[in-house]
């Protein structure tokens, strides 16, 4: 089924966002009060609880299906130089999820995570977008439809990651183009390029928002200009999930640059998301506070793959096995005050 059949339909979804279910979260907040600990005791974990009940829409959320979704797509802008690795090692790296001998598939296992990888068109790249688009619009519109499509109601939680050489220079292109403000302060070294490839990666991303200054400035439009078919995906993944009111768990720049075009069309689209982690990608910090998102952990990682939301989806767990099987204080018979 094809989520999105047009552009205008994608920009309607992004427009009419569903919101959380406000009485599902308020029982789960007065759950919390009466479980045998003191108020706040848990932090976070409680937090955690009540978001999922009001996207659950029930008092004690859980998770049953987990998915964690791998989108992978190679960039015509690596003509330039912008990254330590060649596009081959896209596929090459396809190819070792699909033996499982990958960090994804270890840290999906250990998460209790069913892993689905999905190769875009990896024998054609999307176009340099220092001279064209990345993708026309049925291009575009189709990367949508591909990440939609790993989107179903009966979902608990969906991590999503990806794998793309080329693609942290697209990121930062996407959040400049979404926010604004100095290329330098978005570009990185991604897979380990030094101090002189992340000058030419400025320069690259530079010279395509110049190419493309005087296009509409839409979440669409910047997605096809200057995104990628993985990151487009991982986009409409974000926001079929939100059609149906599945919580989201984003991994770390890459993936989270998805949301930086729509957000800044509509900043409500991050409210079911969650960020698993901070990495090590100097532009990932700044793109979470744009977007208000605290992530869960911060443990240096910067590998991609949806590895660093894998392994904060054991702590969405905690959180909801210990907002589901805790006693509470008249359970117990543990007096609630002195």
């Amino acid at each position: 089924m094809t989520s999105f059949t047009s552009i205008a339909a994608f920009e309607a979804a992004l427009a009419n966002l569903r919101e959380p279910d406000a009485g599902a979260a308020a029982d789960a907040r007065v759950r919390q009060a009466e479980l045998t600990k003191p108020a706040g005791s848990l932090g976070r974990l409680e937090d955690l609880a009540i978001f999922f009940a009001g996207w659950q829409r029930r008092a004690r959320p859980r998770i049953g299906g987990a998915r964690s979704a791998i989108f992978a797509g190679n960039h015509g802008v690596t003509v330039h130089g912008v990254s330590a690795f060649p596009p081959s090692v896209t596929a090459q790296m396809v190819a070792n999820f699909a033996s499982g001998g990958a960090a994804i598939n270890a840290l999906s296992e250990a998460a209790g995570l069913e892993l689905t990888v999905i190769a875009l068109d990896l024998d054609r790249p999307t176009a340099d977008f220092t001279v064209a688009p990345a993708m026309n619009e049925a291009e575009c519109l189709e990367a949508l439809n591909r990440g939609a499509a790993v989107v179903d109601a009966e979902l608990d939680l969906l991590v999503l990651g990806e794998m793309g050489i080329g693609n942290s220079t697209a990121a930062a292109a996407l959040c400049a183009r979404s926010f604004a403000g100095s290329v330098g302060g978005w570009a990185g070294p991604g897979t380990g390029v030094d101090g002189h490839g992340i000058v030419r990666k400025i320069q690259v991303i530079e010279q395509a928002l110049a190419f493309h200054a005087e296009a509409p400035r839409s979440a669409f439009e910047t997605l096809r200009r200057v995104g990628g078919r993985e990151i487009a995906a991982i986009a409409g993944a974000i926001l079929h999930a939100r059609q149906l009111g599945v919580p989201v768990l984003l991994d770390g720049f890459i993936c989270t640059s998805a949301i930086a075009p729509l957000a800044a069309e509509n900043p409500a689209i991050t409210a079911h998301c969650i960020a698993g982690h901070c990495s090590a990608e100097p532009g990932h910090k700044r793109l979470l506070d744009l977007l208000g998102l605290d992530p869960l952990l911060s443990l240096d990682m910067r590998l991609g793959e949806g590895s660093g939301a894998a392994v904060a989806a054991n702590i969405i767990r905690s959180a909801l096995a210990a907002h589901d099987r805790m006693a509470t204080f008249a359970e117990a018979e543990v007096s609630a005050s002195l």
